[in-house]
């Protein structure tokens, strides 16, 4: 083999293939955690190393190209190559110690997740834990996250998944709120109430649709992508939401509405990537989430 040819620094590809997915040196810079000019410089010495030019500067905006768009199907094989390296390594490793990453929503991030790791400073002490709070779906297999927790099940077939309980949900509102606009008893009393959105509000609409409850885009004047945002709207008087009960139980202030009715019910389940079931610690962090919610 020729090792002369792949002798460019793997970084100035990545610096590369950073700044084609954010879609400006600024956002990849952040992203890598690099300076600006230092994110620079290494996309101009790929640029040197290859002796090619990547981007065109049309405006404000970098455009590929041709020679950089033949180039990026190859760096995003490098990238899952050096993914898939980490990740066998990770899983023969055997000391319960270092870090593990979890994924979750951030409303299971902030409430959830403090209640259940409390146990693991006592079985394992020198794991180290890092939440990676997100209502999108972090990617176990570029190593975003250890284990994910999801509502819905996980299709990669790289990815052991594990149904480990369900939980449930119904509507709320604060006293405040109740106070000012009274105490609907019933789906078709809701439907006249102010509600407070989280994510997409036609979906949402369409969700709450399903269980008979008839929302309109008026219903919803005020809502934010982020289920925290979401829920302190909420508490501080701005309309009804459905939240999961674990998360209300731990707000007495609020009120649940229509108790009568059937709860939303959702699944919760446990991913990890294949590579890494045998990995000690992220066993350990696995079955400990596993036991937690399994016996709820």
């Amino acid at each position: 083999m020729n090792w002369q040819t792949t002798s460019f620094d793997w970084n100035l590809a990545r610096a590369f293939l950073a700044t084609v997915e954010e879609g400006s040196l600024s956002a990849a810079a952040r992203a890598l955690g690099l300076t600006q000019p230092t994110l620079g410089r290494q996309v101009a010495a790929l640029e040197a190393a290859l002796n090619v030019v990547l981007f065109e500067r049309i405006g404000r905006s970098l455009v590929l190209t041709h020679s950089g768009l033949d180039l990026v199907d190859h760096v995003r094989a490098m990238r899952e190559a050096a993914s898939r390296l980490s990740l066998v390594a990770s899983g023969q490793s055997q000391s319960v110690a270092g870090r593990v990453r979890i994924t979750a929503t951030d409303l299971m991030s902030a409430h959830i997740l403090p209640l259940v790791l409390t146990k693991l400073r006592e079985v394992a002490p020198m794991v180290e834990i890092e939440i990676v709070a997100t209502n999108g779906i972090s990617d176990l297999q570029l190593r975003e996250a250890d284990i994910a927790i999801r509502h819905v099940r996980p299709e990669q077939p790289e990815l052991v998944a594990k149904l480990v309980g369900q939980a449930s949900a119904h509507f709320y509102a604060s006293s405040a709120y109740l106070a000012r606009r009274g105490h609907p008893t019933s789906f078709e009393q809701m439907s006249q109430h102010e509600f407070v959105g989280f994510g997409d509000h036609d979906r949402l609409i369409s969700l709450f649709g399903g269980i008979g409850l008839n929302l309109t885009p008026d219903n919803l004047r005020i809502g934010s992508e982020s289920g925290l945002v979401a829920w302190e709207l909420v508490r501080h008087g701005y309309g009804i939401t459905a939240m999961s009960d674990d998360v209300a139980a731990l707000a007495p202030d609020m009120v649940r509405l229509v108790p009568d009715m059937e709860p939303i019910v959702f699944p919760i389940w446990l991913a990890v990537h294949r590579e890494l079931a045998t990995s000690r610690r992220i066993r350990v962090v696995f079955d400990l989430l596993d036991a937690y919610f399994s016996q709820r």
